[in-house]
């Protein structure tokens, strides 16, 4: 791998299985984490960087990445009020959008959630597309917005009810998701990361989305 990659959020599912996988590829010179607490997990070559979020910008424009992934997200529930749900899934992915356009950076993928839109009444909708909004305004060579349906995936000390009720429920409805419902139905956590791999080795530019069978059409 030529180009200097930087995930975020490499801690939740999605960032954790991207990570091992480039690891394992054999591209951990290249390959920055910026974190929040440290990882405790072997990623070989691989730099790590534990730093205050208020640091992060300073952080990027060190490192001068040619690719940042975006594997930042929380749940209202986690994050314990809409203010600091909105501090993270909004606040936080514009800033590293922002830090890495100062940086220099010619691509940006990040994790969104499908129907997306900064004009929704669902607050979380909103408030995935108004981050949205801020990437697109930073003017990458490409950008990639990644929209999944419900994950499916082994998490670890990220305990979500819920979610894991309609996952155990998900063989079912997925049958029932048919034409543009498809979009809702559930994706593995591995097959994004092996999207996001290939989307690294995409030359063409403009501003991306991908639902559900774009990704499936990838992997």
């Amino acid at each position: 791998m030529a180009n200097k990659v930087l995930i975020v959020g490499a801690t939740g599912l999605i960032g954790g299985l991207l990570t091992r996988k480039l690891v394992e590829q054999g591209a951990g010179k290249q390959l920055h984490l910026l974190l929040r607490r440290p990882y405790r997990e072997d990623v070989g070559k691989a730099k790590i960087h534990v730093q205050l979020q208020e640091n992060w910008p300073a952080t990027i424009a060190k490192i001068k990445p040619d690719i940042v992934i975006s594997c930042l997200g929380s749940t209202m529930k986690k994050a314990g009020s809409k203010a600091e749900f909105a501090a993270v899934d909004r606040d936080l992915v514009g800033a590293v959008a922002v830090a890495a356009a100062a940086a220099g950076a010619k691509q940006f993928i990040a994790i969104s959630s499908t129907m997306a839109n900064s004009k929704a009444s669902s607050f979380y909708l909103k408030i995935k597309g108004e981050a949205e909004e801020r990437m697109r305004e930073q003017k990458f060579d490409r950008l990639d917005i990644i929209r999944p349906g419900l994950l499916r995936g082994e998490r670890t000390n990220d305990s979500r009810l819920g979610e894991s009720l309609a996952i155990a429920a998900s063989p079912l409805l997925d049958l029932l998701l048919v034409g543009k419902m498809r979009r809702y139905r559930s994706i593995l956590a591995s097959d994004i990361a092996d999207a996001i791999i290939l989307l690294m080795n995409e030359n063409g530019s403009g501003q991306f989305v991908h639902e559900n069978d774009a990704i499936w059409d990838m992997v």
